[in-house]
C-alpha cells in the first residue's frame, strides 16, 4: 500500500530517509528550510513544499527528523499538531531528550493522534542505504502501524517500550558507542606505539575478545573495514558533533535520574575536547587523530 508521506527535516540523516520513502512509491511532501536540502529531496523524487502545514495538511504518515528537543517541541505543538488529520500516524525519528519525547507523545495523544519516538542507529550510510536500526517508543497497539512505515528506511525496527523508551534505547547505545571507539582508538594508537601493524592487529582483536562494532564494522584505521570513513580520511559518516550531542543526553539523563556514568563522562569530555579544536564535522572515529597527535593530517 502506498501513502502519502510528511517528511520534515532534510538534513545528513533525513535526505537519505526521505528518498527511500519516495524509492518504495510513496507520495513524499518534504519541507526543509534549506532550499538545498529540497533541490536534493526532489531529485530523489520528492515533493517540495513551502511549510510544514502544507506537508502535514493531507498526509497518512508525519515524519520528523529535526536537530534537537525545543525544535521538536515547536514543529509539533504549533505546526503538525491539529493540522494533520486525526487519522495521521506521527513518527519522530530525531534524537532528543526523553523528557521532551513524551511531553510530545502526550500533546499528540491528548489531540487524538498515534505518536511515536523512534530515533535511528546506522549513520549517513545507513539513512542512505535504507538499512538504519530504529528504536521505538511507542503505545504497544500502535506498533503494528510504526513497523511497516518505517519499512523503506529500516533494516530493523525495534520497540523499546511505551513512549520516550525511544529515546533512552538511543542514548544509551549510543554512550556504549562513544565509549568503545575511544577504547578501540587508544588501543589501535597503542599497538602502534609498540610497534605492531594496525591492520594485524585489526585481525587479532576482531576475532577475540576485543572485538566489538567499533573494531568489526567501523575500524578507525584505514584498509581493514572498506567503508569505514577512516578510509575517507573521516569524510561523512557519524559527525563527532553529532556523537556528541547524543553523549551529553545521556549525561543529562544520568544526572536527573541519578545514574553513574563515569566512562560517559569521560568520552563526553574528550568529544567535546575534539570538537572545540575544530573537528566537529569529521566522522567520531577521526578522534584516533588527537590520539595520535597527528591533527596535523586532519582536515577541519
Amino acid at each position: 500500500m502506498t501513502h502519502k508521506i510528511a517528511f520534515i527535516g532534510l538534513g545528513n540523516m533525513g535526505g537519505g530517509m526521505a528518498a527511500n520513502q519516495a524509492k518504495a512509491g510513496h507520495t513524499v511532501q518534504a519541507f526543509d528550510l534549506s532550499p538545498a536540502a529540497l533541490d536534493r529531496a526532489v531529485a530523489a523524487g520528492c515533493v517540495a513544499v513551502d511549510s510544514v502545514a502544507e506537508a502535514v495538511r493531507d498526509a497518512d504518515i508525519v515524519i520528523t527528523m529535526l536537530p534537537a528537543g525545543p525544535h521538536v517541541l515547536s514543529v509539533y505543538s504549533e505546526q503538525i499538531i491539529s493540522t494533520a488529520p486525526k487519522t495521521a500516524l506521527l513518527l519522530d525519528c530525531s534524537t532528543i531528550d526523553v523528557d521532551t519525547a513524551r511531553k510530545v507523545a502526550g500533546l499528540a495523544k491528548d489531540a487524538g493522534y498515534a505518536f511515536a519516538d523512534a530515533p535511528v542507529s546506522g549513520g549517513t550510510v545507513a539513512a542512505d542505504a535504507g538499512t538504519l536500526a530504529f528504536m521505538v517508543g511507542c503505545d504497544e497497539a500502535d506498533f503494528a502501524r510504526v513497523e511497516p512505515a518505517l519499512e523503506p528506511m529500516s533494516r530493523v525496527t525495534m520497540r523499546a517500550g511505551d513512549h520516550g523508551a525511544g529515546q533512552a534505547a538511543k542514548i544509551c547505545n549510543n554512550m556504549i558507542l562513544g565509549i568503545t571507539m575511544i577504547g578501540t582508538c587508544e588501543a589501535v594508537a597503542l599497538a602502534e606505539k609498540l610497534g605492531l601493524d594496525p591492520v594485524k592487529f585489526f585481525d587479532i582483536a576482531s576475532k577475540s575478545s576485543g572485538q566489538s562494532w567499533s573494531v568489526s564494522s567501523y575500524y578507525p584505521w584505514p584498509g581493514p573495514v572498506p567503508t569505514a570513513p577512516s578510509n575517507r580520511n573521516y569524510d561523512g559518516g557519524f559527525a563527532t558533533a553529532m556523537m556528541l550531542k547524543d553523549l551529553k543526553l545521556a549525561q543529562d539523563a544520568a544526572a536527573k535520574s541519578g545514574a553513574s556514568t563515569p566512562l560517559g563522562a569521560q568520552s563526553e569530555a574528550l568529544f567535546q575536547l575534539f570538537d572545540r579544536l575544530g573537528y566537529g564535522g569529521r566522522d567520531f572515529s577521526a578522534i584516533l587523530q588527537m590520539l595520535r597527535g597527528q591533527l596535523d593530517q586532519l582536515p577541519k
